[in-house]
């Protein structure tokens, strides 16, 4: 049997931008996403606590250190400049591994800027095909 919990979640970030013409995702400062374990393209599910809105996406890395937040394709109209959203990446575990699991936990203000952070206690460990 295995398990589907939280692996991490950014909590409470603010949009800084929409891009409807871009295919799709969401993209997210890449610092930020690398933070809580978040990996380029992997699947998201976002709250919008503004609208209510909740949908899934995949996460593509921005420019570090500048906060970005920006729904792209369809997402660009499920919310809109300044709406807080929660973005969560779930991962499965066998019921060992679920019983210490942790998830990465980041809470950030207004500006996008880290309040909080809960490194977690339990991690999976990812490895990059050809390295």
């Amino acid at each position: 049997m295995e398990l589907t919990l939280l692996k991490s979640k950014i909590h409470r970030a603010t949009v800084t931008g929409a891009n409807v013409d871009y295919e799709g995702s969401l993209t997210i400062s890449s610092d930020l996403a690398e933070l809580v374990g978040l990996l380029e393209y992997e699947r998201i599910l976002i709250g919008n606590l503004n609208n209510g809105e909740r949908f899934e996406t995949y996460a593509i890395y921005g420019e570090p250190q500048r906060g970005i937040i920006e729904l792209n394709g369809a997402t660009a109209r499920l919310g809109r400049l300044g709406d807080r959203l929660t973005i969560m990446s779930f991962a499965r575990f066998a019921p060992e591994e679920a019983a210490i699991h942790r998830p990465r936990i980041l809470v950030l203000d207004e500006k996008n800027e880290i309040v909080r952070y809960e490194e977690g206690d339990s991690m999976p460990s990812f490895k990059v095909v050809g390295e």
